[in-house]
């Protein structure tokens, strides 16, 4: 199966996750998508915040996984770029959001009630029907004003994005670069003083 915690899942919306997939390592930007079972893996672990997400749905994705690999791929580099922008302060450009509405169109959703809750399915092609969750999670979060408080981490060679509510966060996530940055800063103050 997938190894856990392979990936930065640090905001419970697919969309910024999937962002998140490229990451910096020894100061190289590295894509942590490298083949199918990549993706394969991501969506495997993705799955927890998706409860419909079944056996069935995944046996669709494996019959066209190279079609599902280069369109996560394909729709990642333009939401990175719409979300970089935005966390540069700019404005959530119209293209972008038409871009999301034609990707729900190739594959519109249904609903179905599990657990008391009503869930959106969306149906077609399993590539669009991935690539529609994914543009109906980037139209909730801009309903929602969430992406207004998108960030960029605080660490110069981190490429991680993240959304901020409380204003005060500067970290990707403490594990990642808070811990590091604060270690750096420590041992840096700690050579000062011998």
């Amino acid at each position: 199966m997938q190894e856990t915690n392979k990936f930065p899942l640090l905001s419970g919306n697919i969309s910024l996750d999937l962002v998140n997939t490229e990451v910096v390592r020894w100061g190289q930007r590295y894509d942590l998508f490298l083949n199918n079972q990549d993706i394969l893996d991501w969506l495997y672990e993705v799955k927890e915040d998706n409860s419909f997400w079944d056996e069935q749905l995944f046996i669709k994705i494996k019959e066209r996984l190279s079609q599902v690999t280069s369109n996560i791929i394909e729709m990642r580099k333009i939401i990175r770029t719409e979300f970089e922008s935005i966390a540069d302060l700019h404005h959530i450009s119209n293209n972008f959001i038409t871009f999301l509405e034609k990707k729900i169109e190739k594959a519109p959703f249904t609903y179905k009630l599990i657990e008391h809750k009503l869930i959106p399915f969306p149906i077609g092609e399993i590539e669009d029907v991935l690539l529609s969750l994914i543009a109906f999670d980037i139209l909730t979060l801009i309903e929602e004003n969430k992406l207004s408080f998108l960030k960029r981490c605080s660490n110069p060679e981190c490429v991680l994005l993240f959304v901020d509510m409380s204003g005060r966060r500067k970290w990707c996530s403490m594990k990642i670069c808070g811990n590091r940055k604060k270690v750096a800063k420590f041992q840096h103050r700690k050579l000062e003083d011998n």
